[in-house]
């Protein structure tokens, strides 16, 4: 099991770091963001000292549900805040936080089944890893379409006061939305070719609907990409072509998983 003490200081900076954001959001104001970016390292340094003795336990890799869960948290978290440094990402500490804390406190208190992979052939190793970095910049990107279409949306519907003057810009949203669009579909398909390479029967049973869900998820990034550098697709239709990737991923990714580990076990 994760060990208490870190879990649980990772929960209270994590935590501490929300309810700062929280507080600047609210009342629209901007504050210095050393004080923020200090709370979430020291959150990303307990949850990683959890995280490790989780998943990474007596030189075997455990990749079940829970734990690996808390470790993709993690590493989504480590993109944000080290980009919140120079980008103005600290707005999305809001949406991750607070279900990082509660899978913490999750991956404290559930003792599950270990699934290990004790022998990582580097081929399988560089499409586990391309994977798991393609979905992590795609998450990013999906709550980065959150706030995009719900910025749209008040803007629409003549409502600019209020929290949403704590937002960049329209254009700087979508300036981010789609850097880590390209990176992420850059990394997914060189996982994916990895994949088809060597993972061995990659359209067997159980792996048939990671698979099929991932292509699926594939496609739609490039129509979207696409979309947007030939015929200028902005706002909100690019943010629901985003999220709309991103479910189809989401369900390739913890779908199967899912399905293999609780359902099925």
């Amino acid at each position: 099991m994760t060990p208490w003490l870190p879990a649980s200081l990772a929960a209270l900076f994590y935590s501490l770091a929300f309810a700062l954001r929280l507080a600047d959001f609210l009342r629209a104001r901007v504050s210095p963001k050393l004080p923020l970016l200090l709370l979430a390292g020291l959150a990303l340094a307990a949850h990683a000292l959890a995280g490790w003795h989780q998943v990474f336990e007596a030189g075997k890799l455990n990749v079940s549900l829970i734990p690996f869960s808390a470790l993709i948290f993690l590493l989504i978290n480590a993109i944000v805040v080290l980009s919140s440094i120079r980008d103005p990402l600290e707005n999305l500490y809001l949406l991750l936080f607070p279900p990082t804390v509660a899978m913490l406190l999750l991956a404290a208190v559930t003792d599950q089944h270990i699934r290990e992979l004790t022998s990582v052939p580097l081929g399988l190793g560089a499409h586990i890893l391309l994977s798991v970095l393609s979905y992590s910049l795609m998450t990013i990107a999906a709550l980065l379409a959150l706030v995009l279409a719900w910025q749209n949306r008040r803007l629409h519907n003549h409502q600019p006061g209020g929290p949403l003057r704590a937002l960049p810009p329209l254009l700087t949203m979508e300036r981010l939305l789609f850097r880590f669009l390209v990176a992420g579909f850059v990394l997914l398909s060189a996982g994916l070719v990895l994949g088809f390479i060597y993972v061995e029967n990659i359209l067997a049973q159980h792996l048939a609907h990671k698979t099929v869900f991932s292509l699926v998820a594939w496609v739609v990034y490039a129509v979207l990409l696409w979309g947007h550098f030939r015929r200028g697709w902005r706002g909100r239709v690019a943010a629901y072509w985003a999220l709309g990737g991103f479910c189809s991923l989401m369900l390739a990714f913890w779908g199967t998983k899912f399905v293999l580990e609780v359902l099925l076990s």
